[in-house]
């Protein structure tokens, strides 16, 4: 990212503050996309609401914005914050879907060989079906096999590591490597693992695409997501086609969202404590079968992601008898409520099944939230008892 591109906001009156690669999370999460400070004016600046903008002169050129489909301050703040974070050229959207989508159309043409993950997110494959039947289609489980045939002829390679709602793994560098010697170009899904967790571009991926309604924001109150890419000129035409074909995120979710980033190391820090506390619950608890999470150690996962996540994230994966059981476990639960989402301050529970995934009646994705640890141990621990194995 060019420093132009990082205070590109100065003619919409609100300098961008540079962010030093050097500082730690918690630091470039707080401070990235901020204004430099000036005196009298607000440490946190607010929306940018405007539909329309006071344009120059006739003889002159580069405004920095004219209408609110094509540009808006808000969105670049976000887009610098978190480009920062994941080391490219973001460019925001609406939702995570609108992002994906954006992306597959601006990348693909009648013909064009696509390789989605067959365990990942079920919407994705659900809108490559309905929208883009004139692509090929080769659909491949996260954790393999990747036979050398998988990447010939692709154009783009699209991975969801950790999956979800399953949490496989795979090798983000090799596969990139791989693909990229076939010719193909590598987009990795990093929802789960948010780019605190895992940076795919530092990898060797060209793409990072992610719903941002999730744990990046973390409070359940926004819809958004977010393509970054190494290339500019790719960047550049995601944002032609975001202006062209109207999926703009709204400014004050955009700015919801840039106020939320600035607590994520923070909320990653306990949900990842959490998330131990109840592995450490769940892994040999009679109730609990098929039990997933990458950071335990007895994960068939764990090892490949110790060598690329640099944190394993607060969702976790378990099964029960049936969808009877997971009724009567969620009825108990005083502090895990019944959710489709995950990455918020609350833990949530979703009987997955219920929505398509090819997964058994009883599996759970649990996504623990902020609570105190021991308090959401024993409430789990409670709502555990009396679930029996036929």
């Amino acid at each position: 990212m060019t420093r132009q591109d990082q205070r590109g906001d100065a003619s919409a009156g609100r300098r961008l503050a540079e962010v030093d690669p050097g500082w730690g999370d918690g630091t470039r999460c707080v401070h990235a996309g901020h204004p430099v400070a000036v005196p009298g004016e607000p440490v946190v600046a607010g929306p940018v609401l405007s539909t329309q903008y006071h344009l120059a002169p006739p003889a002159e050129a580069g405004e920095a914005d004219i209408y609110g489909r094509s540009g808006n301050p808000t969105w670049r703040a976000l887009e610098q914050a978190i480009g920062e974070l994941d080391g490219g050229r973001c460019v925001v959207f609406p939702s995570g879907m609108a992002a994906i989508a954006t992306l597959l159309r601006a990348l693909l043409r009648p013909g064009d060989v696509l390789v989605l993950p067959s365990d990942g997110y079920f919407g994705v494959r659900e809108w490559v079906r309905a929208e883009l039947s004139w692509v090929s289609v080769r659909e491949v489980p996260t954790a393999g096999p990747w036979s050398d045939d998988v990447f010939d002829d692709a154009v783009l390679v699209l991975l969801e590591t950790p999956s979800n709602p399953g949490l496989d793994v795979c090798d983000i560098r090799e596969l990139s490597r791989r693909a990229n010697t076939a010719g193909a170009m590598v987009a990795v899904d990093n929802t789960t693992a948010t780019p605190l967790g895992q940076r795919p571009l530092e990898l060797g991926a060209d793409i990072v695409v992610a719903s941002d309604t999730k744990a990046l924001t973390g409070h359940s109150d926004l819809v958004l997501g977010h393509v970054t890419v190494r290339d500019a000129d790719l960047a550049d035409a995601l944002r032609r086609a975001r202006t062209l074909g109207g999926a703009i995120p709204g400014p004050f979710e955009t700015w919801l969202a840039l106020r939320s980033l600035g607590t994520l190391d923070l909320r990653l820090g306990r949900q990842a404590e959490n998330a131990r506390a109840v592995a450490e619950l769940l892994r040999d608890h009679p109730a609990v079968r098929g039990f997933r999470w990458p950071g335990w150690e007895g994960d068939p996962a764990h090892a490949a992601a110790a060598r690329q996540m640099r944190r394993f994230g607060g969702v976790l994966g378990f099964e029960l008898p049936d969808a009877d059981a997971v009724r009567r476990f969620l009825e108990r639960c005083r502090l895990v409520g019944s959710a489709t989402s995950f990455g918020g301050l609350h833990t949530t529970a979703d009987r997955r099944a219920r929505w398509g995934d090819p997964v058994p009646e009883g599996f759970l994705r649990l996504s623990v939230g902020c609570e105190d640890t021991d308090d959401l141990v024993a409430d789990l621990r409670a709502a555990l008892d009396g679930i029996r194995w036929p």
